[in-house]
């Protein structure tokens, strides 16, 4: 009883941290009848009340069986800073499949309901969305099947702002003509396009080929505004893809979004020519270009830059990131902590306890705290008899 009575607290506590579902009908005029949505707004976020925060949206096609995985991936995410907050829309779909999804057989273009569909997610879907919710411009859209090749369609649309920038691609059951479009559009783009496929060992064979011969054409694609993913799973069945390739999807949509991990500091930061602080400013100048979202530069980036400028001995670009540390977090000891290495290390001990003292005085930052700062000082009085 009393493994059960745990279980269940936990299962309570799980579900009031969790980020928030909402359940919309909308009344669609250019469908003539009414359409669910699942709506899930980011933890802490109150639907009903505007926060001034602004999020990315991640619209769902076959919302019925799609939106749980992807809802909940974008939350597990988002929990750990993977991603940004995002606000996801499903669209439910499962009396109407067929027809929302139905193209022109000569031409694989949308036809009749299709048509109609895609202009009820242009004209009422997006727009409802863009009323009621504060959204960034960067928008995904997530496929399964005949929905990843309806995605697609998004794309072809001539716009000087696309409608979408990330696509995200399962199992596709493309039309006659579609990779042959999606080969030609990618090279070509001038904006910034995400774009992701996924097929594995056990999707249906005529799926499995077409996308692994998309993938094979568009990672050889040479533009910079283009970011291109794939995978091929070992395993997974065509209806269980999307289980598999969620995740993956939004990790290499997101990942310069992400923290940076030890083998971006291994890889990259260590073998920079360059100054490491100009590589973080320039990643978080990025996130911004990208995903329309200005990221407060994170604690775990701030001590990875440091410990590479300490592993190179080249201690000006201290008193750069020292700036932007008193920036970012003007109540924590970080910049003053950053300002006092660097006197120290340029032999100029009064002015390096100086900005000792000062860190003394403030908030621990998370990776620096008073003890540290406090030996500091005391090392150097006792160094040069101050």
């Amino acid at each position: 009883m009393k493994k059960i009575s745990t279980v269940l607290i936990l299962l309570l506590s799980l579900t009031i941290g969790s980020a928030q579902t909402l359940y919309k009908n909308i009344t669609s005029e250019i469908l003539g009848e009414t359409r669910e949505l699942k709506i899930q707004v980011p933890r802490g976020h109150d639907a009903y009340e505007n926060d001034g925060k602004k999020y990315p949206l991640i619209v769902v096609l076959d919302g019925d069986y799609m939106f749980e995985v992807v809802a909940g991936t974008v939350d597990y995410y988002s929990f750990w800073d993977d991603m940004p907050n995002s606000i996801v829309v499903g669209i439910n779909q499962s009396a109407n499949r067929d027809k929302d999804l139905m193209y022109d057989k000569k031409n694989s273009l949308p036809v009749d309901d299709g048509y109609k569909f895609m202009n009820f997610i242009m004209q009422e879907v997006l727009p409802y969305m863009d009323k009621n919710f504060n959204l960034e411009k960067f928008k995904m859209i997530v496929g399964h099947g005949k929905s990843a090749n309806f995605a697609n369609y998004f794309m072809l649309k001539k716009e000087s702002q696309p409608t979408f920038q990330s696509f995200v691609v399962i199992a596709p059951d493309f039309a006659p003509e579609m990779p042959k479009w999606i080969s030609e559009i990618v090279p070509k783009t001038e904006t910034k396009l995400f774009y992701y496929l996924a097929t594995s060992t056990n999707d249906i064979p005529k799926f499995k080929e077409e996308t692994e011969a998309l993938a094979t054409t568009l990672k050889a694609v040479e533009n910079s505004n283009v970011f291109f993913n794939s995978d091929t799973f070992n395993g997974p069945s065509h209806y269980m893809l999307p289980a598999h390739s969620i995740a993956k999807a939004l990790e290499s949509t997101f990942l310069v979004y992400q923290p940076i991990s030890k083998k971006e500091y291994k890889d990259v930061i260590l073998k920079l020519s360059d100054s490491p602080v100009k590589y973080l400013i320039e990643k978080y100048q990025t996130i911004e270009d990208l995903f329309g979202i200005k990221k407060q530069i994170l604690n775990n980036d701030f001590r990875a830059i440091y410990a590479a400028i300490k592993k190179s001995g080249k201690w000006e670009p201290l008193e750069e990131l020292a700036k932007i540390a008193k920036k970012e977090y003007p109540e924590t000891n970080l910049s003053s902590y950053f300002k006092a290495r660097f006197y120290e290390e340029t032999f100029e001990p009064k002015k390096a306890i100086k900005n000792y003292q000062a860190a003394y005085v403030m908030e621990n930052s998370s990776f620096i705290n008073k003890d540290q700062v406090l030996e500091k000082i005391e090392a150097l009085k006792a160094e040069f008899g101050l």
